[in-house]
């Protein structure tokens, strides 16, 4: 299947409103950010509160564009509802949402701030 300048497939299947909310998509601030030496690709371990789901855990590859600096204390997007994954030595407990790049990875981020845990809806 070809894809089009934006890296998607052009056609795709529809999904329904109940599948949509299957997704737990929420906003979260960024709390600590670590080096991740053993990642096989340049990449930071970050913590975010989720508020009500809690401090989780991810490994993101944003160092291209991103220092621990600018992202603690940032508000992002991520998807809270993914089984862990192991990555390494390094478990990871949720799916930081962004858009690749040429330059890298950009994060999905929130415009205005809104409680940590908010559902994108």
């Amino acid at each position: 299947m070809s894809e089009n300048e934006h890296g998607a497939s052009p056609a795709h299947e529809p999904i329904t409103w109940g599948d949509f909310e299957k997704v737990v998509i929420c906003a979260g601030t960024v709390t600590q950010v670590e080096e991740f030496p053993q990642a096989r690709k340049p990449a930071w371990k970050l913590w975010v509160d989720f508020g009500p789901y809690g401090l989780r855990k991810t490994s993101a590859q944003i160092r291209d564009l991103y220092s621990a600096q600018e992202l603690v204390g940032r508000q992002i997007v991520g998807v809270i509802n993914f089984p862990p994954k192991q990555i390494g030595p390094f478990v990871s407990e949720f799916l930081l949402t962004g858009f690749p790049t040429e330059e890298g990875v950009v994060v999905t981020a929130v415009e205005r701030p809104v409680p940590n845990g908010t559902r994108l809806a």
